[in-house]
């Protein structure tokens, strides 16, 4: 097993990433030298929009490669798409590196690596044209393929940049590309790693890692948090870092204002899964899960503000109750009214099947006795089919689909912070009509559903309220 204590190993997102040469300026060089160059080994996401290109646009879903090659009525647009994304690693890179000799590697190494891709996309779809062989029965195979494309062109890259400036930086591909070895992830890493120096090198790995676990098949693009925390865990890593462009605060600072919000500073893994749930994602929740089980800190910094230590994230308990978060998530509310539901078992299942089978995600659910509701993060036609299907499961019972929004108050220990009845006090205050609320017996979140329309004020008069001020036990001791 490797064991580098002293060590760190941080993660960089892609939109952090596009913004590389700021990054040696700070975060990879700074005012370091020697010695204090090392010792950290960087997980980095492809450039940004890069995967976008290569996948499918993660907000509008504008189809990528691989969403133009797994549609049999479109042939040739692949090629294209494939096409584009050369020519979108090649203008990241030459913003990025100046040196000629640099320029024609990263060339050189686009050109290999899609015209790999292009042969190996041309190969399977000949190969499926015979009626043996299925293209469904690969496509992820070659989702995992063409999404490693973008991880190992940024890694490569960054290393070049870093050796021009007289870092002896190193490239650690676990993508697995011409591999012939079949290996778990933990093997992976473990053969990466082998024989690496980290007192005298700076490793630059790529975040997607290829391994018989297939990452993409339960994580799909949320991978890179999973691999930058295996390799934490299995290296015995002092801290775990993830770098962002803003700093883990007590809000949205374009929401509720940059001279309100509070950088969170220290906050535990309990807040971490309470975020995540809330679409507000500090890391992933089984990328906690492993840094939490190997006994290692995590910090979230700002890539660019490299003198702040950003927020530490462990197991620590809170120093005093207190609301340390306040964010908020578009919903769905799924609510289903049966009358024969009273004392008879089974229901919730039938609707869990429902919403698994159309790979719902679930934020929240209130149930009584013959009334269970669902909130839940999809669009109102994925919810309408769930509908539908439950329509038929139940044929007497009534289904309510209703758009709605949570805001949430979240922190270590709400124990006697009052945030359920103050937050409840202030929102009547702004006028804003509750629709439910509901907090957990252990004390961390806080729950507030509202018409879609109100969330914004929501946000800032809970802040307000239980961050800022702190005044809730006072308007209600008043």
């Amino acid at each position: 097993m490797l064991n580098f204590p002293t060590h760190t190993v941080e993660k960089i997102g892609g939109t952090s990433m596009s913004r590389v040469r700021d990054l040696r300026d700070t975060l990879f060089i700074g005012d370091r030298e020697g010695a204090d160059l090392y010792g950290r080994i960087f997980v980095v996401s492809a450039f940004g929009g890069i995967t976008d290109l290569l996948l499918e646009h993660k907000k509008s879903g504008a189809p990528g490669v691989y969403a133009l090659f797994s549609n049999a009525d479109n042939d040739h647009g692949w090629l294209d798409a494939l096409t584009k994304v050369a020519d979108a690693m090649r203008d990241a890179h030459h913003e990025v590196l100046n040196h000629a000799a640099d320029l024609s590697a990263a060339d050189e190494f686009v050109r290999e690596r899609i015209e790999g891709a292009r042969s190996c996309l041309f190969d399977l779809q000949r190969l499926c044209s015979y009626g043996h062989f299925r293209l469904s029965q690969h496509m992820l195979v070659i989702r995992e393929l063409l999404s490693g494309l973008g991880e190992a062109h940024s890694a490569f890259v960054t290393m070049l940049l870093l050796q021009r400036e007289g870092v002896n930086a190193r490239f650690i591909d676990l993508s697995g590309w011409r591999d012939e070895g079949e290996y778990t992830l933990e093997e992976r890493i473990e053969s990466a790693l082998s024989g690496v120096d980290l007192s005298s090198e700076l490793l630059i790995a790529t975040g997607y890692a290829q391994c018989k676990e297939g990452l993409m098949q339960e994580f799909d693009r949320g991978y890179s948090e999973v691999t930058f925390s295996r390799i934490a865990a299995m290296t015995g890593a002092r801290e775990a870092i993830i770098h962002k462009e803003f700093h883990l605060s007590s809000a949205d600072p374009n929401l509720v204002g940059a001279d309100t919000v509070r950088k969170l500073g220290q906050t535990n893994y309990d807040v971490a899964d309470q975020l995540s749930n809330m679409g507000m994602e500090a890391i992933h929740p089984k990328a906690a899960k492993t840094l939490r089980q190997a006994d290692v800190p995590l910090r979230v910094t700002n890539a660019f503000d490299p003198d702040d230590p950003g927020t530490l994230i462990d197991d620590r308990a809170a120093a005093e109750p207190g609301v340390e978060i306040i964010t908020g998530l578009d919903v769905v509310a799924l609510e289903l009214f049966e009358q024969d539901m009273v004392g008879v078992k089974g229901y919730d299942v039938e609707i869990l099947e429902a919403l698994r089978r159309h790979r719902v995600r679930i934020v929240s659910k209130t149930s009584n006795a013959n009334t269970i509701t669902h909130y839940v993060e999809a669009s109102l036609k994925t919810v309408r089919r769930v509908e539908r299907d439950l329509e038929r499961t139940y044929p007497s019972a009534t289904l309510n689909v209703r758009s709605l929004s949570i805001a949430s108050a979240i922190g270590r220990d709400l124990s006697g912070a009052r945030a359920l009845t103050g937050g409840l006090v202030a929102l009547e205050e702004a006028g804003v009509e509750v629709i439910a609320a509901h907090q957990t017996p252990r004390n961390v979140d806080v729950q507030f559903v509202m018409n879609r329309d109100d969330l914004k004020t929501s946000i800032r008069t809970l802040h307000a309220a239980l961050i800022e001020t702190r005044g809730a036990d006072v308007k209600l001791a008043a």
